[in-house]
């Protein structure tokens, strides 16, 4: 009844005009956060970099009040913040296939015969690592499988990735896993001109740079102690382990090593990529088996 008591005053009073949709905001808010502690959500945002709960018990609100604080002052949210600066994230994306390739290395520990710590306990998983040929032995006599070395080239326009797992991260390695990448991507019909690498030993060194130069290729390096300037192959790496190397309980490396190339067939040609609307190869044209 108070609502249509309310139209019918408003008909009564303004007409047709009277009928058109208003804002339901009040006029004024008594109860609003005063501007002195809205200043004090605000500092604790941008100073320490905290969310709407860990400034609320700091200053005793209600975490939903300095969520609305938060967003009435169109506070970016944390997770497109530079964690370093507070600075807003600047996202970029090559315009062409081949126009950058991220280059990156990510080490993962060998899986002993039998299983790991992760799957079988850490008593059991010393057991197998002791049992597994051709495990060294630490100071303390404790058996050691040494290392798996990912190696990855993937492409900032279409996300296209070339992954090996070698032995070690040497300048030679590196260099001829580029060689290989570089040919992989050419039968894709990519062409590369551009590679950004952190500032690791093997991408300083002579031998990389030379590689690269003959090639016609340019080189970029990331800024030291931001990795976050090579974020698309770290981020591909947090994928790879979370759905391919962590994903299921693999009995031995060998295992693990096996189910590689099928889950990055799926990733490059099948998988759809948040960013993308679609997998990475949807973004290279005449890639196999498409028409475009």
């Amino acid at each position: 009844m108070n609502t249509a008591k309310r139209w019918a005053d408003r008909y009564r009073a303004e007409g047709v005009a009277g009928m058109a949709d208003r804002s339901s905001r009040p006029h004024r808010s008594p109860n609003r956060t005063r501007p002195p502690l809205e200043r004090k959500v605000l500092h604790l945002r941008v100073k320490k970099r905290w969310g709407p709960a860990r400034i609320a018990g700091r200053l005793g609100l209600a975490a939903s009040t300095c969520h609305a604080i938060l967003r009435r002052a169109g506070v970016a949210r944390l997770a497109h913040l530079d964690r370093g600066t507070g600075r807003p994230v600047r996202r970029y994306e090559h315009a062409n296939p081949g126009d950058l390739v991220h280059v990156d290395v990510k080490k993962l520990g060998n899986i002993p015969d039998g299983g790991g710590w992760r799957t079988q306990g850490r008593r059991r998983g010393k057991l197998n690592r002791t049992a597994t040929p051709g495990h060294t032995t630490d100071r303390w006599g404790g058996a050691r499988l040494g290392y798996a070395f990912l190696h990855t080239a993937l492409d900032d326009h279409s996300r296209l990735a070339y992954t090996e797992i070698l032995n070690d991260e040497t300048r030679q390695t590196a260099t001829a896993f580029w060689q290989r990448a570089q040919a992989w991507f050419a039968a894709h019909g990519i062409v590369v001109r551009r590679v950004i690498t952190d500032n690791g030993s093997c991408y300083r060194s002579r031998l990389w740079r030379d590689t690269l130069a003959t090639a016609g290729i340019s080189m970029k390096k990331t800024c030291p102690y931001r990795p976050q300037t090579n974020g698309k192959v770290e981020r591909f790496h947090r994928t790879l382990t979370d759905e391919w190397a962590y994903a299921k309980p693999y009995s031995s490396e060998t295992a693990r090593r096996a189910a590689l190339p099928a889950w990055l067939h799926h990733y490059n040609n099948h998988r759809s990529h948040t960013a993308l609307d679609g997998p990475p190869a949807s973004r290279v044209p005449n890639l196999s088996g498409q028409n475009s």
